[in-house]
């Protein structure tokens, strides 16, 4: 369930990727990294119908490869090779070898900043929804579940990530897919298209601000064989740190032209503290279905016209407990007020990182 482990500060210590790394290559400018995870959970979830259904699983192991080769003195080339979801449990089998490398990507960076060619999360993710909620478990909504499970969304991207300049920064991106990617839609595509995102975030001190857009042009395939937009989706986030403690506000739409498909507004609020040997963090999300635009939820009169499906209050929370620098536990517990508390559940883990 969790979206990407080593890219997010665990458990009161700085982890992010690669942190625990071994390096078993560094000369000659090039350096060459293998780090990883083993990730383990017992989920207790209930369906649709309201009955439990629990058991152990695989939560998100994680090997993976990092280099970089300094070209010059202000140019470096790098790569990062992730297999994910190598499913620690099953391994016996090795049934789910073909889901793995969602993460695999080449780049150059320097003082013009940072181009980056290949699979990787998408940046609404990065910028907007992960600082709500980036947990072990259980994430609230958002835009992209809105429309789907948002894997597509990570391959054959490039994206160009500013420089900081005073604060701000910018990144603007790409998703092409060709005639013959037509072969993973299982429908026959004699076009290309080429999707855009991008965004833009600012930092003063302990405040930081961002914006993403998204016309999710890559999503859908018709039945003619072409590429289609499942609509827009879009979001800001803000988030402020004073010793500790890191709190966030976003607000989140999926604009859907689907035929029968809903636009959503999510109104989420986050907080997350370290306490020293772990975190202690939650999460509360409004997700308003069928709603209009931001500036028209503003308008009263307007806001008694819209014709809505469903509101939903979701609540999150949750701790980790460090048992070392490379080791720790967690436990969380996830409301989302569906009918028969469909998704609600509670989850335990322990995750050792190399």
């Amino acid at each position: 369930m969790k979206k990407t482990l080593l890219a997010t500060a665990i458990a009161g210590a700085a982890f992010a990727s690669g942190a625990q790394a071994a390096t078993v290559y560094n000369e000659d400018g090039t350096k060459l990294d293998i780090y990883g995870n083993i990730q383990i959970a017992y989920y207790s979830t209930d369906d649709a119908s309201g009955d439990a259904q629990d058991g152990i699983a695989d939560n998100g192991t994680t090997f993976g490869f990092a280099a970089e080769h300094m070209i010059t003195r202000d140019l470096a080339g790098y790569l990062k090779l992730e297999l994910d979801d190598i499913k620690a449990d099953e391994m016996a089998t090795a049934s789910d070898a073909s889901d793995a490398g969602d993460t695999a990507y080449v780049g150059l960076k320097g003082n013009f900043g940072d181009v980056r060619l290949g699979s990787y999360d998408q940046l609404i993710d990065d910028w907007i929804q992960d600082p709500i909620t980036n947990n072990e478990g259980f994430d609230v909504s958002d835009s992209t579940t809105a429309h789907g499970d948002g894997s597509n969304q990570q391959t054959d991207k490039v994206t160009y990530t500013s420089p900081s300049f005073s604060g701000m920064q910018f990144a603007v991106g790409t998703q092409y897919k060709g005639d013959f990617d037509s072969a993973d839609s299982g429908v026959d595509n004699d076009s290309s298209n080429a999707s855009f995102f991008g965004g833009a975030k600012y930092s003063a001190g302990a405040f930081s601000v961002a914006a993403v857009y998204d016309n999710l042009d890559n999503v859908l395939y018709n039945n003619n064989g072409t590429a289609d937009s499942v609509g827009d989706q879009y979001g800001i986030t803000a988030q402020y740190t004073v010793d500790s403690l890191r709190l966030s506000a976003k607000l989140e739409r999926f604009d859907s032209d689907i035929a029968d498909g809903d636009s959503t507004n999510f109104y989420a609020l986050g907080a997350r503290y370290g306490y020293g040997n772990g975190d202690i963090y939650g999460a509360y999300q409004y997700v308003d279905v069928g709603a209009g635009t931001f500036l028209s939820e503003l308008d009263e009169s307007l806001q008694d016209e819209q014709d809505r499906d469903e509101t939903y209050n979701e609540v999150i929370i949750g701790a980790t407990y460090n048992i070392s620098d490379a080791m720790y536990t967690w436990a969380e517990i996830a409301m989302y007020d569906r009918e028969n508390d469909e998704d609600d559940g509670v989850g335990v883990g322990v995750t050792y990182m190399f």
